[in-house]
């Protein structure tokens, strides 16, 4: 997986390409953690190049979640393909999640 990051004002975009599982959530996690190292930032997640999340995957966007819930920010994904998109539903994290 190829994590691309981008800041624009207080929001962190992560652009992700490849597949995003039990070894690559660990990296995400880590790069999650450092965007809030300053300040409370929006984070907004493009997976228009993103073939596949585990449940793995999953974990990291719910933690990236509460985090955003706790400090009053906001979350987003977008570019989301229909596997994805399926994954998210069977889940229940269409609820869960601002999906663009």
């Amino acid at each position: 997986m190829e994590i691309k990051r981008s800041v624009n004002g207080n929001t962190v975009t992560f652009a992700l390409s490849g597949r995003l599982d039990t070894i690559t959530s660990p990296q995400l996690s880590k790069e999650i953690e450092a965007a809030f190292e300053k300040e409370p930032v929006n984070l907004v997640f493009d997976f228009s190049a993103l073939d596949y999340i585990s449940s793995s995957g999953l974990r990291v966007l719910l933690s990236a979640q509460k985090k955003v819930n706790a400090l009053g920010t906001k979350m987003t994904v977008k570019g989301v393909n229909d596997t994805i998109k399926e994954i998210f539903e069977v889940t229940g994290f269409t609820g869960i999640l601002t999906i663009a």
